[in-house]
């Protein structure tokens, strides 16, 4: 019954997991199918392959993250001048 909702009305995808800033993993609410961006933007079925990729891009990214922030802890926060 699930799978009936998703065929006529279309999935309702929503964001689960944010991999960087520009890749994401995205799971219909109804009929739970994965979804994930892959290296052009487009949208792709999130197989055991691209599950892999994203976990390692993930891992790159907050390290990466991490050492701007010791760098230059202040990066992120809004300076108002006149």
């Amino acid at each position: 019954m699930k799978h009936l909702h998703c065929k006529v009305f279309g999935h309702d995808f929503k964001v689960t997991r944010k991999v960087t800033y520009h890749v994401k993993e995205y799971t219909c609410k109804n009929c739970k199918k994965q979804l994930t961006t892959n290296g052009n933007g487009h949208l792709i079925e999130l197989s055991p392959k691209f599950k892999e990729i994203n976990d390692v891009l993930e891992r790159i990214h907050e390290k990466r993250n991490k050492k701007l922030m010791e760098k230059n802890p202040f990066k992120n926060l809004l300076v108002f001048k006149h």
